[in-house]
């Protein structure tokens, strides 16, 4: 018997339909062993020995592996082709070997996709194991967690609320923060453009203001209404002539298939995926073999692919123009680029759709950019008119293209970024003129725009920045996004990221006591340093002791320091930021409240704050990231109380700002919903009214109230709720409106609308009912449903990797049972103590 590992069910499934009898197919369930999350792990003082623990739940898996070695004549270890894959088969061999179950013929076979051909050429063609990868493995895990492991505790006790960094997230959350402060930092500046509407042979089209009294225009030239009025009053008042045609023909050329970066890029631009999502997608694809591996940051393809794509558009197009005479080959221009795989395309050209839901999208994406990768340039006409007045000193110009030959435009067009300020369109037609022409004037208007700031980053661009910095790798984007995400240092809002406090405190705490280590092109140093060991160019230990001599001793020089001294060294550091100077000269230090304190940062329990040095006479605080704060949102007293007297404070708490009355059991709080603007008192006092009683409802007799909670603004009447808008909704919700917005959420309409929500994903209709199958997230975990019967997935089961089989099974599994019983729920019995919790064995 011979046993093949590898690290999914789904692709062990696969494999198993090509191989024969003599061949048993188990899944590792990705890595088997890691290191503990725990103190001396790695030993640097032992030349870097490092222990190994077999995760808790992996513990039957290993042993169905182990058992079934010890029968099989040959193990082929056949996990995917990079250095993770590489890192598996050497834990599940070392493993083995361990337990005296290791056969003694052991191969490792890799493939590029999961299909027949692919499958039975690799078992013919069995390797040892590459030890370079082995070592990069090593070194790579070593790295990160001696980072980590000797980062955080310092955090954990010098700042505040701090949870944990790491080598390559604080570097992708440093970008974050950088693009936050330049925002803040930029200052809009006022601009105008003036255009006119013209038409010739009742072809209208727009032609812009180049040319003003003799002097070129560029983008800030008319800086203020004025200018402006005066270029249009010219332009309005001139005879516009034809002088010149400048008519280009040029040609745009398809892009390279997909790598992992790109295809992360494109699906977040026009699928809306996150990072994470398109990489389960593409997973569940890969293990289908429905397409090539899908981490990798090759460009090519290999010879067969290429043929086998040129004949799908040869087939697809009867007109030969759409494809080229000879095959298109690409170079990556991304740095430290591998090049260790093909591009990501799928193992059959002939087959333009496959799966359904978030599958079939995917998967029509990498099918569409692949196919399109080999097919003729776009031929486009590019047009630019010229106008003169008779003066000859003001100028017009109108830009317009037209494609000529469609070539890979008819399958795919790639998405690109907006920038700042690219609001021109040229991609109109214009009328055919001659020079000597004066197409009729219909309007002329003078627009104000205002310079924009950069844009924040998104899942594409955040991508696209770390990869050409050469930062991480393509295997990594997605899981270092997901860190920094979790553990709330950014947040997204409308796909774009927004730094948190926390990111913002911890990343300027690395920028002042750990520089190097945040600088983008160490981190890039590393990443080259970590593929000189894949390639063989460089000893694993000899890079983590180079690295280890410098990193110790500065970790241990700031865990020596006291905590005030490092909030003082980031008030120092973060003076300018903090503290910016004032339009008027004043002092920017100054406490806005007392009037004679000093403001500084201070470090609290949850974080880091800007408060008075008159503390605790003088109350005033404001939150860190709140640059120069002050005035309505700054913390301290508002006003007070019109009726009572008493005073109301804004604060800062855990889960954000809040306002308070009172003091003790008796005081009254409420939280300051985002969606109020600049709180005042009369929004202060309104909020501390709350709940708002409506009235009776005129069914029930019972009251009707409205208020906010946890999830925003409701009405509620009899332990029965209705979701409402806005804030303001609260206090101008009158009773007719209470009664039809309760009754509609009665009926399903309310309370967020759940029946609205998106699908995770869709599978088809349920062979039974006829029903669209979808994946849903509810509020007691996810479920699948056939808009009849909803069942919910088993504990065990990844949302992910639900199949359409699995789902109908599901579907159908509820159905039968029939809708739950009346008379709630029976009491558990009691549980019986169980045995103690055995530690987790050491692997």
């Amino acid at each position: 018997m011979q046993l093949v590992i590898v690290e999914s069910p789904a692709k062990a499934k696969t494999i198993e339909k090509y191989l024969g009898k003599d061949f048993t197919v188990l899944a590792s369930y990705g890595h088997i062993r890691d290191l503990p999350p725990k103190d001396g792990s790695v030993r640097p003082d032992e030349d870097f020995a490092m222990d190994w623990e077999l995760y808790g739940d992996k513990a039957s898996r290993v042993k169905a592996i182990t058992d079934a070695a010890k029968s099989a004549d040959r193990l082929i270890l056949a996990t995917d082709p990079d250095r993770e894959g590489e890192a598996i088969s050497w834990h599940v061999r070392e493993l083995l070997a361990k337990r005296k179950a290791l056969p003694k013929d052991v191969q490792r076979v890799t493939f590029n996709a999961i299909t027949k051909d692919a499958v039975t050429t690799a078992m013919g063609q069995p390797r040892e194991l590459d030890q370079d990868l082995i070592d990069a493995y090593m070194a790579r895990r070593a790295l990160d967690y001696l980072f980590g492991f000797t980062l955080s505790p310092v955090l954990w006790r010098k700042l505040p609320g701090a949870k944990s960094a790491g080598r390559v997230q604080s570097v992708a959350l440093r970008l974050i923060c950088q693009r936050e402060h330049e925002i803040e930092l930029f200052r809009p500046q006022e601009y105008w453009s003036v255009a006119a509407q013209l038409e010739h042979d009742g072809t209208a089209f727009t032609a812009r203001l180049v040319k003003f009294d003799g002097e070129k225009l560029e983008k800030l030239s008319l800086g203020d209404q004025g200018s402006a009025e005066r270029a249009k009053a010219a332009v309005e008042g001139g005879a516009f002539r034809v002088e010149e045609i400048d008519t280009r023909p040029t040609r745009r050329n398809p892009g390279p298939p997909f790598t992992t970066s790109t295809l992360q890029m494109e699906a977040a631009r026009k699928l809306g995926f996150a990072a994470a999502h398109t990489m389960r997608v593409a997973q569940n694809l890969y293990e289908a073999g429905a397409i090539t591996y899908m981490r990798t940051d090759g460009v090519q393809m290999d010879p067969s692919a290429i043929s086998a794509a040129r004949k799908a558009i040869s087939n697809r197009y009867n007109n030969g123009h759409y494809l080229p005479e000879k095959p298109r080959h690409y170079e990556t221009k991304a740095k430290n680029a591998q090049e260790a795989h093909e591009a990501i395309r799928p193992t059959d050209f002939g087959r333009d759709h496959f799966g359904s839901g978030d599958e079939a999208r995917l998967y029509e994406l990498i099918w569409k950019r692949a196919i399109a990768s080999q097919m003729a340039s776009a031929q486009i006409e590019r047009t630019t008119v010229t106008l003169r007045d008779g003066t000859g000193r003001h100028e017009l110009r109108a830009t317009g293209q037209v494609v000529k030959f469609p070539g890979f435009l008819a399958v795919y067009d790639e998405t690109l970024d907006q920038k700042p300020g690219d609001d021109e369109d040229d991609s109109g037609l214009l009328p055919v003129m001659v020079k000597g022409d004066s197409p009729a004037k219909r309007a002329v208007e003078a627009s104000q725009h205002f310079t924009q700031p950069p844009p924040r980053y998104s899942e594409a661009t955040l991508v696209k920045r770390l990869e050409e910095l050469g930062i991480g790798r393509p295997s990594t984007y997605a899981a270092t996004i997901q860190v920094i995400k979790d553990r709330n240092y950014v947040r997204t809002e409308k796909n774009r990221f927004f730094a948190e406090e926390s990111g913002r405190l911890l990343t300027a705490f690395l920028e002042r006591f750990f520089p190097r280590y945040v600088a983008y092109d160490f981190t890039a140093g590393m990443e080259e340093e970590l593929d000189d060991v894949s390639g063989g160019r460089a000893e694993w230990k000899a890079v983590l002791a180079a690295f280890w001599k410098d990193f110790k001793p500065k970790s241990d020089e700031v865990m020596g320091q006291k905590p005030s001294e490092v909030t003082e060294a980031l008030d120092e550091y973060l003076s300018d930021y903090l503290f910016p100077a004032q339009e008027d000269g004043g002092d920017p230090r100054k406490c806005p409240n007392c009037g004679n304190g000093r403001l500084s940062l201070r470090g609290g329990r949850f974080g880091a704050f800007v408060a008075c040095s008159n503390y605790p006479e003088c109350k005033f605080t404001r939150k860190f990231a709140q640059p120069g704060g002050g005035g309505a949102e700054a913390d301290g007293e508002i006003g007070k109380h019109p009726e009572t007297g008493e005073p109301i404070s804004r604060k800062a708490g855990r889960f954000g700002p809040y306002i308070e009355m009172g003091s003790g059991k008796e005081a009254k709080r409420s939280s300051i919903p985002k969606d109020i603007g600049e709180l005042d008192l009369d929004w202060a006092v309104k909020l501390l009214s709350l709940p708002r009683t409506i009235g009776n409802h005129p069914e029930s007799g019972e009251p009707i109230t409205a208020s906010l909670g946890r999830y925003g603004p409701y009405l509620a009447h009899q332990g029965k709720y209705a979701k409402l808008r806005s804030t303001a909704e609260i206090f101008e919700t009158g009773m007719n409106s209470a009664v039809a917005k309760l009754a509609e959420a009665a009926n399903g309409g309310g309370r967020g609308a759940r029946a609205s929500a998106e699908p995770l994903k869709t599978f088809g209709p349920h062979p039974e009912s006829g029903g669209e199958m979808k994946l849903m997230a509810g509020r007691y975990g996810p479920y699948v449903t056939d808009g009849t019967t909803n069942a919910t997935l088993p504990r065990d089961k990844q949302p992910e990797a639900l199949t359409a089989e699995e789902a109908a099974t599901l579907i159908t599994e509820k159905a039968a049972k029939g809708p739950a019983k009346k008379g709630g729920r029976k009491k558990a019995p009691a549980k019986k103590k169980g045995p103690a919790k055995k530690a987790t064995k050491k692997a």
